[in-house]
């Protein structure tokens, strides 16, 4: 699929980064000047590293993987939501949940917690349960449903993750690094690279520029699991027993 061009990108605000003060060193190769004590991201690299992020996230969805949209700050919350729903991605639009990744027989726990219980209230168990114990089941439902809704049929760790706002979400990213999960993620001028194995060069802040590269992403893997859905069940099958892609799992405290 083809990724917005140059002139969209700089329509969006994709090439506005942070005041030079907050810069993270290795974001220099990405970063074009700095005007008025603000960096400005050269959009010429971002093009072809969006490309290549495309290219991975669809191969992803072909395969039959799944992957996570996490961006949990206010501007990124309903663009992760509405775009990973069309494409049939999860998502995160809330407090990364500590272990999410690292401790996944927790999680999976949560995950069955919050099903048994839905389960159980839309069957009309819980109507002997006194006023106060429906309360507190539902609070305890929703408080479920905050955290994990957007991953409920997660059932393994996923294949990929794609961030909004690497250094809001580093225990995330750090997390995907332990156990070998790829990255995607639009990386500002702030960003540790060393997180992140597909990084996309942009403004993480400006709701236009989330927007038109989540749109991108959501796009390709949406393209990549529509290809998954036409093929055979034995190369499901096959597809199933092939690793996707890993991330480095070199140490994270480096």
């Amino acid at each position: 699929m083809q990724v917005p061009s140059m002139e969209q990108l700089l329509e969006a605000g994709v090439h506005f980064g942070h005041q030079v003060r907050r810069w993270n060193p290795k974001m220099k190769p990405y970063i074009f000047t700095a005007r008025e004590g603000v960096h400005v991201i050269d959009l010429g690299q971002t093009v072809p590293k969006l490309e290549e992020a495309v290219e991975f996230v669809t191969k992803v969805g072909e395969a039959g993987g799944a992957i996570i949209f996490l961006g949990s700050k206010k501007q990124a919350r309903s663009i992760v939501t509405e775009e990973a729903k069309k494409a049939g991605a999860m998502y995160i639009a809330e407090r990364w949940i500590g272990g999410l990744l690292t401790n996944f027989e927790q999680t999976k726990n949560n995950l069955k917690k919050l099903k048994d219980l839905k389960e159980k209230r839309e069957a009309g168990e819980f109507k002997e349960r006194t006023k106060k114990e429906q309360l507190m089941i539902d609070r305890q439902i929703n408080k479920l449903e905050r955290f994990y809704g957007g991953v409920e049929d997660l059932i393994k760790p996923p294949d990929a993750l794609f961030v909004i706002d690497v250094r809001r979400e580093e225990n995330a990213c750090r997390e995907a690094k332990k156990k070998g999960i790829p990255v995607v993620a639009i990386c500002d001028t702030n960003a540790d690279l060393f997180l992140v194995d597909y990084p996309i060069p942009g403004n993480d802040d400006a709701i236009k520029a989330i927007t038109i590269v989540t749109e991108t992403i959501a796009s390709a893997y949406k393209e990549g699991r529509e290809k998954y859905g036409k093929k055979s069940e034995k190369e499901k099958v096959e597809l199933a027993g092939e690793p996707i892609a890993k991330s480095s799992t070199t140490k994270v405290d480096e």
